[in-house]
C-alpha cells in the first residue's frame, strides 16, 4: 500500500487544507478579484460585445455559450496556478514542505491537501463568476447549481497535472512552457469560444483527449439548462488526470525532496 502513496484524507490531507485556508484568509479579497477579474471582463467585453453580432450559438445566447466556457476555463487556470506558483513557493523558497515532514505527515498527504485547495479555490472563484452570470442573464435554469460539483472535479484535474509540473520545475520561468504549450491551446482550441465541431475532424479528435474539452462539455448544458451527454466518460476522463497527476508528482516530489 506505501508504495501506491495513497494519502489520509480524515485528517492528515485535511490539515494541510486547513493551513492553506488560514493562511489563504489574510490575502482572500486580493486573490479572488485576481482569478475573477479577468474572466469577469471576458463576460462583459466578449458576452455583450461579440455576442451582439453573433447572437446565438449551438441554440442559446452567445452571452450564455460563452459563460460556461469561461467558467471550466477559469477552473483550470485557478488550479494551474495555484498548483504551480503557489505550491513552488511553499514547497522550495519557504521550505514549508521540510517543516510538514517532521510532523507524521508524509508527501502523498501533503499533496492530497493541496490538490483539495486548488479544487476548494476553483469553486470560490468559480461560484463567483456564476452568480455574475446569472445577474447577466447568461444561466437558463436551476441545473447551474450543480456547477460548483463540477469545478470541484475540475481543479482537482488541472491540479494534479500542475503538481507534477511543480515537481520538476527548477525555477518560476519553467512553468512558462507548461502555460504557453499545454494551458493556452486547450483554451483556445476546447469549444470555449465556439463549437469544438467547427475545427478540423483530425483536430476534433485532438482535441477530444484534453481534460478542458470535458469540463466544458459538463458545464455548458448545465448554464444553459441542456440535457447533459456522456456524463460517465467526462468524469472519468477528468478524473483520470487528476488521479495520474497525483500519483506521478507524489512520486516526483519524493525524489526531489529525497524521502
Amino acid at each position: 500500500m506505501a508504495m501506491l502513496y495513497i494519502p489520509r484524507f480524515q485528517g492528515a490531507a485535511i490539515a494541510v487544507w486547513r493551513r492553506n485556508m488560514l493562511v489563504w484568509r489574510k490575502l482572500m479579497l486580493p486573490s479572488i478579484f485576481i482569478n475573477f477579474g479577468e474572466p469577469f471582463l471576458y463576460l462583459l467585453g466578449l458576452g455583450y460585445g461579440l455576442g451582439l453580432f453573433i447572437g446565438e450559438m449551438m441554440n442559446m445566447p452567445y452571452l450564455t455559450f460563452l459563460a460556461s466556457g469561461i467558467l471550466a476555463s477559469s477552473a483550470m487556470n485557478t488550479a494551474s496556478f495555484e498548483a504551480m506558483f503557489s505550491v513552488y513557493t511553499r514547497m522550495i523558497p519557504q521550505k514549508t514542505y521540510e517543516a510538514i515532514l517532521t510532523t507524521p505527515l508524509e508527501v502523498q498527504d501533503i499533496l492530497a491537501g493541496e490538490m483539495l485547495w486548488c479544487a476548494t479555490k476553483c469553486v470560490i472563484s468559480g461560484t463567483a463568476i456564476l452568480v455574475v452570470a446569472a445577474l447577466l442573464g447568461a444561466v437558463q435554469g436551476w441545473h447551474a447549481l450543480w456547477v460548483p460539483l463540477v469545478l470541484l472535479l475540475v481543479g482537482l484535474c488541472f491540479s494534479g497535472m500542475g503538481l507534477v509540473m511543480t515537481a520538476l520545475a527548477p525555477g518560476y520561468d519553467f512553468f512558462n512552457y507548461y502555460v504557453t504549450l499545454v494551458l493556452t491551446p486547450m483554451f483556445i482550441l476546447s469549444g470555449v469560444f465556439y463549437p469544438v465541431t467547427s475545427l478540423p475532424v483530425v483536430l476534433q479528435s485532438i482535441v477530444q483527449l484534453l481534460p478542458l474539452s470535458h469540463a466544458v462539455d459538463l458545464i455548458r448544458p448545465l448554464v444553459a439548462g441542456l440535457p447533459l451527454s456522456n456524463v460517465p466518460l467526462h468524469v472519468l476522463m477528468l478524473a483520470g488526470y487528476g488521479a495520474a497527476g497525483y500519483f506521478i508528482a507524489v512520486r516526483l516530489t519524493r525524489r526531489r525532496l529525497l524521502v
